[in-house]
C-alpha cells in the first residue's frame, strides 16, 4: 500500500510496514516538535448488545462450548441465529 506524499513526514516512510518499523526504533518525544495536529471523527457506537444471563445459563454455555471447541460467544451467537430464523418462518400470530 503507498502513503500519500504529507502522511509520514517524519519518517519518510512509503508504506505502513515501513512506518511501523521507524517507530519501533524511535520514540515520539525526539521529534515532537516536528508534529502537527490533527483532527478525525470516531464512531464510538457499538455493533454488539449485551443482554443478561443468569449465572447457571452462562455456566452451561461455557461448559457445551469447551466441549465444542467454540467461544461461548460463537455458541451462543449460532445458536440465537438459529432460533431466531426458525421464529422469522412461523406464520404471525
Amino acid at each position: 500500500m503507498i502513503l500519500r506524499n504529507d502522511m509520514s513526514s517524519i519518517s519518510n516512510a512509503t508504506s505502513y510496514e515501513e512506518i511501523g518499523e521507524f517507530w519501533d526504533s524511535h520514540d515520539l518525544s525526539d521529534y515532537w516538535d516536528r508534529t502537527k495536529p490533527a483532527e478525525f471523527d470516531i464512531d464510538i457506537s457499538s455493533e454488539v448488545t449485551y443482554y443478561p444471563v443468569e449465572a447457571d445459563i452462562s455456566e452451561r454455555i461455557a461448559s457445551i462450548a469447551k466441549r465444542k471447541g467454540v467461544s461461548a460467544e460463537t455458541l451462543l451467537n449460532l445458536s440465537l441465529q438459529e432460533r431466531v430464523s426458525k421464529e422469522g418462518k412461523r406464520p404471525a400470530a
